[in-house]
């Protein structure tokens, strides 16, 4: 029986794209379940736009991701195996020499097509029937150094002894032109599932005005790596149950082709941030400070800090959410003193009770014993605003908490002399 192998095959022409971490996520979770090896193989024979730059982030991006591969190639690297096979194709009349005119004369080679219909089953999809009359002599090299993308493609997935190619279904009009080369070849036609596209929430082609494309984008906005495998792997494919929330190794045991939907997968930035908060909400104190370090001013370092993460745990989506979110309390916001009053209740009496909260903060006094007393809005109302300067925040026992005492007690006093 042969090993699976599977490949994720990006071209270095630009930041890698979700949609391709989506398919190199299929593959790796494929190849694993099935005690096979997931390949990482560079596709740059597009000399005049690939740049190693876009190499790196690839690698980089894909590895921030969880996606190890067993094996990796390029296509530069492999310059003289093409040119044997286009010389052997040559020989052999399945390809050929054509002079080219558009504008100044020139050669290329193309592939001999003898036509009729390519037929193969998509384990997604079902049966593919082609009928390849209409692509004509494609071309398959500018010449014998120089392979484009379906030769390339084709040569490498069996020399590499590639099992099963799933990518996404944008590529099921290349199937029947690589097929007729792997017939034109003598190599063997490994088993195709196209994906999915994945559409922005109108449903459109995933596209740089639906948000950030790159994955290296959602790395830089300070999503937990874990969850955006788990978002990702949602994209076209579900476990049996309900559950959204799984982990690396859950997702590879659970994985099957027989959950992968044919219809486009919407990629949705608020489940996103759903599975995201669950992941965030799981780390420890230490483990939300090492994240959001990055995302904020050195002189936040220490002090508050602990606690504060503590707090903002549950409220953020990413970790640079930290940052905004946090912010009153390492940098005291200014505010009208208008919004230190709760609904119809007077400056004196918004006064008289800060002035009493300070009290009970100094005596140590139940600042909620209190508020039951004279009104939860009339007394946690302003003493939130007095803390935060925001009208939206966590409450104002918590906020005292990371603050502490003498702290809270300035802040407040402030408050008071805007009354």
């Amino acid at each position: 029986m042969q090993k699976i192998r599977t490949r994720l095959a990006p071209s270095p022409t630009g930041l890698l794209h979700v949609g391709n971490a989506r398919a190199g996520i299929f593959n790796y979770l494929f190849a694993k379940k099935s005690g096979g090896e997931f390949i990482l193989r560079i596709e740059d024979t597009d000399l005049e736009r690939s740049r190693k730059e876009y190499e790196d982030d690839a690698k980089e991006a894909l590895l921030w991701l969880g996606l190890s591969w067993d094996s990796f190639y390029r296509q530069s690297d492999r310059k003289e195996i093409y040119a044997e096979y286009i010389e052997k194709m040559l020989e052999n009349g399945s390809a050929y020499v054509s002079k080219e005119v558009e504008g100044n004369s020139k050669e290329v080679i193309r592939f001999k097509n003898k036509g009729g219909p390519v037929k193969f089953d998509d384990i997604i999809r079902g049966q593919v029937e082609v009928d390849t009359e209409d692509l004509g002599d494609f071309v398959i090299a500018k010449d014998t150094q120089t392979p484009l993308y379906h030769l390339a493609a084709v040569l490498d997935d069996a020399l590499m002894e590639i099992s099963h190619v799933i990518r996404g279904e944008d590529h099921i009009s290349n199937t029947p032109r690589q097929i007729l080369i792997q017939q034109a070849l003598g190599c063997p036609t490994p088993k195709y599932a196209h994906l999915p596209l994945i559409l922005g929430e109108d449903r459109s082609k995933l596209s740089k005005r639906h948000g950030a494309e790159a994955l290296s984008e959602y790395k830089k906005l300070g999503y937990p790596p874990e969850a955006m495998f788990n978002f990702l792997a949602l994209l076209g494919w579900h476990p049996e149950d309900d559950r959204e929330i799984l982990s690396k190794e859950e997702l590879v045991s659970e994985f099957s082709f027989a959950r992968v939907q044919k219809g486009g997968a919407i990629f949705d930035k608020r489940k996103l941030d759903w599975i995201s908060r669950g992941y965030i909400k799981k780390l420890s104190e230490g483990e939300i400070i090492e994240n959001v370090a990055q995302f904020v001013p050195k002189e936040w370092e220490g002090g508050k800090m602990g606690k504060a993460a503590k707090l903002f745990r549950d409220r953020i989506s990413k970790f640079s959410d930290f940052k905004e979110e946090a912010k009153f309390i390492f940098e005291p916001k200014d505010y009208e003193a208008g919004l230190l009053i709760w609904k119809n209740a007077s400056k004196e009496d918004t006064k008289k009770h800060l002035e009493k909260v300070c009290e009970l903060i100094s005596s140590g006094g139940d600042i909620m014993v209190y508020a039951q007393k004279e009104g939860r809005g009339e007394v946690l109302w302003p003493l939130r605003v007095s803390l935060s300067g925001l009208k939206n925040s966590p409450g104002p026992l918590e906020i005292i908490e990371v603050l502490g005492s003498e702290e809270s007690l300035n802040r407040i006093r402030h408050a008071i002399s805007k009354l």
